[in-house]
């Protein structure tokens, strides 16, 4: 995929959103999760030991502080882990990354076909409803430790969500995603393609896709890939002028968001697609619009439940920084700059071939 862009500037960037996000005042969430897990890919694409140690600091003083009770959304902390615990082989904390998994298997709340019900606390928040965040905060999470554990119980088990939310939230005549489905109503409540929804999807289907070994061999893999595929599809033809996309994805006067935006077009960048190279460059461009220069993304819209119009997506503040804000576009640039490097790559490749 041909993007223009200085490899080295973007590192420059990537090193200044890592160091706005680790003095945020993240805590055992998926705001830290998602923040986090971006400083994690910004670790494995870059080398950059700093960014290990920093998060390896953060992690080991809140175990000693104490960690909280496992929800949905805190497990979203577990992708951080994955990463510390590949790299230093410390078993404090895959004994917390296997605590999280035995919440998931055995105790999280789930519907229907054994789907995840979506939590945020210790009670039953949202009664029979699945969301497009959970892919990335439980399945994905699954798919990686699965797949870093040889756990093939795992491995199936987070296919069967993203199977099941895809089915669910994703419209089988327009390929985009609604927020939520609630299975007691048997409907998708506000109705409302949300487009932070979709970069969850988008984003984490595209990811199942590259990292699981022998996909192909797994049945609910082919679903993902057209549903990918379908829905990458529809997104590219809403975006804006300036490289965002708006909030609510089919409503031309909605706000551009930024953290969907850069979800999307990592995902863009991650499937492979050559012919999004044009959508991707404008959403880049677009992003470094929104990165101060002290590394805050701006125009990140606030966490947001399945409200019950439009009118609530709109109306969601976008002043504040966010840690899914800073996690998204780690992740975007990250897939970018891991791009330039394979482009590199090639051409180094071909210049040897060539003597």
């Amino acid at each position: 995929m041909k993007i223009n862009a200085n490899l080295s500037d973007l590192e420059q960037i990537v090193g200044r959103v890592a160091s706005y996000t680790f003095d945020m005042d993240l805590t055992w969430d998926w705001p830290g999760g998602v923040a986090y897990y971006g400083v994690s890919r910004a670790f494995e694409v870059t080398g950059e030991q700093a960014y290990l140690e920093r998060m390896k600091e953060w992690v080991d003083e809140y175990i000693d502080a104490g960690l909280p009770d496992w929800t949905v959304n805190t497990c979203a902390m577990g992708h951080m882990l994955l990463t510390l615990y590949e790299q230093t082989k410390d078993e404090k904390y895959a004994e917390i990354i296997h605590s999280k998994l035995d919440y998931l298997e055995n105790d999280a709340l789930r519907f229907g076909d054994r789907v995840l019900q979506h939590t945020v606390s210790s009670g039953n928040d949202f009664p029979e409803q699945c969301w497009a965040d959970t892919l990335f905060m439980a399945a994905y999470f699954m798919l990686r430790a699965g797949i870093l554990f040889d756990k093939k119980h795992l491995i199936n088990d987070a296919l069967h969500q993203f199977y099941w939310h895809i089915n669910y939230l994703q419209d089988d005549n327009d390929a985009l995603w609604y927020h939520g489905y609630n299975h007691i109503k048997q409907d998708h409540m506000s109705g409302i393609y949300w487009a932070r929804a979709n970069a969850w999807a988008a984003y984490t289907m595209a990811r199942a896709a590259r990292i699981l070994p022998e996909g192909y061999l797994y049945p609910p893999m082919m679903h993902i890939w057209s549903s990918l595929r379908d829905q990458l599809a529809a997104i590219k033809k809403l975006q804006k002028e300036d490289g965002l996309w708006g909030t609510v994805l089919d409503y031309p006067e909605a706000y551009g968001e930024v953290s969907a935006t850069a979800g999307i077009g990592a995902a863009m960048v991650t499937q492979g697609n050559p012919l999004h190279a044009k959508y991707v460059q404008k959403a880049l461009d677009g992003l470094l619009a929104n990165i101060a220069g002290n590394g805050r993304v701006l125009n990140v819209s606030g966490g947001t439940a399945v409200m019950n119009d439009i009118s609530g997506y709109l109306g969601i503040d976008r002043k504040w920084a966010q840690g899914w804000g800073q996690g998204l576009a780690l992740a975007f640039l990250t897939s970018v700059i891991e791009e330039l490097k394979k482009n590199e790559a090639r051409v180094d490749q071909k210049s040897v071939d060539a003597l």
